[in-house]
């Protein structure tokens, strides 16, 4: 299996460096995606941008823990499920909604439900959504502009997950106890 290097503020590329140093002194640690991202400036540089942009969307806390978990969940992402249950702890969202997400069970509104659904149809259909979907998607509360900020979230989810998929990252520390497997 191919280790990729777990970088800090001495082994990181020159232009990683101010990336790690942010991300250490906004988290109270370096967490391995962002260790792991360093090696590619360019990659780190567009999950930090993506990644704040995302968190200034119109999507509450709970709308912003369905989107990254939809997509975590669904793309099996062993290190940001459980990094994301502990990040819903921290932004106060309601466990029975991070166990739905976890569980692929049912989340407790049906407009969270909503969000799922049409997050889960753009992963699956690749951002080809039907007249229909879009209109129960709009029909439960939600915009165009929301439409846009799930592609937003997509894309922030694919550089981490796809990054974990390829380099294994181990999973830090404070997120160990969230541990999670996808179900068979």
């Amino acid at each position: 299996m191919t280790h990729f290097t777990l970088h800090t503020e001495e082994t990181a590329p020159d232009e990683s460096k101010p990336m790690i140093a942010a991300s250490k002194k906004q988290n109270g640690f370096l967490p391995g995606l962002h260790a792991t991202m360093a090696e590619a400036p360019g990659l780190f540089a567009a999950y930090s941008f993506v990644h704040e942009q995302f968190m200034n969307s119109r999507f509450d806390n709970d709308e912003k823990t369905v989107v990254w978990q939809a997509i975590n969940v669904e793309h099996s992402c062993h290190y940001c499920v459980p990094a994301h249950t502990g990040i819903a702890k921290m932004m106060k969202v309601d466990d029975a909604i991070t166990e739905a997400l976890r569980n692929e069970t049912p989340l407790p509104s049906d407009k969270l439900e909503a969000l799922r659904t049409f997050t889960l149809i753009a992963v699956r259909e690749r951002g080809v959504v039907t007249e229909a979907q879009m209109q129960a998607f709009l029909n439960a509360g939600y915009t165009q502009r929301h439409v846009l900020e799930v592609i937003l979230g997509l894309a922030q989810k694919v550089m981490s997950n796809f990054t974990n998929h390829v380099a294994h990252t181990p999973v830090d520390a404070p997120f160990q106890a969230f541990e999670w497997h996808k179900k068979a």
